[in-house]
């Protein structure tokens, strides 16, 4: 079974592992060379993260795929669960996030622990969810789910239009991602 929304998903979450890719390299580079790492494009990047898979991706799944796997795999309740439970928690973990980062960028060297600390459990953390999703929750639906429930699926994760995902930004976004094409480190930009 091949889907647009199974399409999309896998999409977003390559671009999302890209963009933590990213940070993380960045930090560390900063840090081999003893510098600091471009606090702007850092915060747009998180910036991105909080619109983009935080308020659109994992609203669709929270509102469409997990009720209909939860309706057609019951059996998957504990693993849909702990994946809600990361949802609910994402917006608060994106702050956190940024706070750090914005602890570092105005206290300098004295945050720099904390902040990495931070962003290593958020990288982690993230890469861990779409790990499960991808392992268990997106093969599941692929075998499970009906046609009605996939043409839903469909109609609704096509709407997506995440930049990262090859898409056109929208007008106002288009600034945002022109900052961090070109400023990022790879895998997401050509800094």
């Amino acid at each position: 079974m091949s889907s647009v929304a199974l399409r999309v998903i896998r999409h977003e979450h390559l671009a999302l592992a890209a963009m933590l890719q990213s940070l993380t390299t960045m930090v560390v580079q900063s840090r081999r060379s003893g510098t600091v790492p471009d606090f702007g494009v850092m915060r747009a990047m998180l910036f991105y993260v909080d619109e983009f898979p935080e308020r659109l991706h994992h609203t669709k799944e929270s509102a469409l795929l997990f009720p209909c796997v939860r309706e057609r795999v019951p059996a998957l309740g504990p693993v849909l669960d702990r994946l809600e439970r990361d949802h609910e928690q994402g917006e608060r973990a994106i702050r956190d996030l940024a706070h750090a980062l914005l602890a570092f960028e105005v206290m300098g060297e004295s945050r720099r622990a904390a902040f990495e600390q931070t962003l290593e459990r958020y990288v982690r953390s993230y890469l861990d969810h779409m790990a499960i999703e991808e392992r268990e929750i997106l093969p599941a639906a692929q075998q499970h789910l009906t046609d009605a429930d996939w043409a839903a699926l469909d109609a609704a994760f096509a709407a997506n239009r995440d930049p990262l995902t090859g898409h056109e930004p929208e007008e106002e976004y288009r600034a945002l991602f022109h900052k961090i094409s070109m400023t990022a480190k790879a895998p997401i930009g050509f800094g």
